[in-house]
């Protein structure tokens, strides 16, 4: 198999003539962590739920696992797991009765099944709970379960659907950490997500997509790069110093004032510049209150590329589309 997940010049068009998905290309390499990283209707979980073969596309070839997501549907679906941000759990069942569910699902014997069961209970740290109704669980405790489920018939690549959305800073590094233990086992991860810091720490690529469409893709420190260069960030105790702070820094750089205390400067060799830039300071009797270095971000990429920020959370066609044709979507 040439990539784990291979999609060529994608689409997915809605009544009305809505393009939630727009020419899409995608190259995936077995054993990475792929994050799909964009604003809410920006065409994430079109994408997914295509390569999951829960949506035909209109136009384009996509393949995973090596298997057409059209001809060969049933195929992927043997060699993928998948958890969707919006997947409904029954609440009156245990953690456990649903794990054994989804192994007789998978066709796992009942031997096979409970040891497979037990195994991912253990792993995603709810054998405490496993027979607890899963309407009682946190919202924590719902994603583990639900990627456990995912998990049951050992899948070839796994699809993350967001899947630390609402989630509290304990929870969403947990499973931050659960998905670097599969990653390291072997699994493919795809991870949709529009956290800056989630694709950051999850991902050895990603891609962006904004509008249907992919506006920038590579290694996180590589997209940054391409941005421009770290920002040193001054502000002074004083701002009477600061005729004297910016004529001290010119000779490193081109020091921009914003506000009365404050001073940035692009310094290409990055914290290194730091011990230049104090004995600067200290030269022109300067006091800086604080003194730090920032790097470009992937906003500042998705910035470059479309003219606003990753942020801006506005529901643009992806989501309209999929509201108006959610029954479309399952028989299609």
């Amino acid at each position: 198999m040439a990539h784990a997940v291979e999609a060529e010049g994608l689409e997915r068009e809605f009544k009305g003539g809505i393009k939630a998905v727009d020419g899409v290309d995608i190259q995936v390499d077995a054993g990475e962590v792929y994050g799909f990283l964009g604003p809410n209707g920006a065409g994430k979980s079109t994408t997914v739920r295509i390569l999951t073969t829960l949506l035909r596309p209109t136009g384009g070839v996509a393949r995973v696992a090596g298997r057409d997501v059209v001809t060969d549907a049933p195929g992927v679906r043997r060699s993928i797991g998948v958890a969707l941000q919006d997947a409904a759990i029954d609440p009156y069942m245990t953690g456990r009765e649903l794990l054994r569910l989804q192994s007789v699902l998978h066709g796992l014997g009942r031997a096979a099944g409970r040891a497979r069961s037990e195994a991912l209970l253990e792993r995603v740290d709810l054998l405490e709970a496993a027979d607890r109704r899963v309407g009682t669980y946190s919202g924590g405790m719902r994603r583990r379960l639900d990627l456990a489920m995912a998990l049951v018939h050992e899948p070839e690549v796994l699809f993350l659907d967001e899947p630390t959305t609402g989630l509290d800073p304990i929870s969403r590094m947990t499973l931050w950490n659960e998905v670097r233990r599969l990653n390291e086992d072997g699994t493919t991860v795809f991870l949709t997500t529009q956290y800056l810091e989630e694709a950051d720490q999850l991902a050895g690529r990603v891609s962006i997509i904004d509008d249907g469409r992919i506006v920038a893709e590579g290694r996180p420190a590589e997209l940054k790069a391409q941005v421009g260069d770290p920002t040193m960030n001054l502000t002074l105790c004083d701002p009477r110093e600061a005729d004297d702070a910016t004529r001290a820094l010119s000779a490193l750089g081109e020091p921009v004032v914003s506000g009365d205390r404050r001073i940035s400067m692009r310094v290409p060799r990055g914290a290194s510049a730091l011990p230049d830039v104090v004995r600067a300071l200290d030269g022109a009797g300067v006091t800086p209150e604080s003194l730090d270095i920032s790097q470009p971000t992937l906003d500042d990429v998705f910035m470059a590329k479309t003219g606003r920020h990753l942020d801006d959370q506005e529901v643009e066609a992806d989501g309209a589309a999929e509201a108006t044709d959610a029954a479309a979507s399952a028989t299609t």
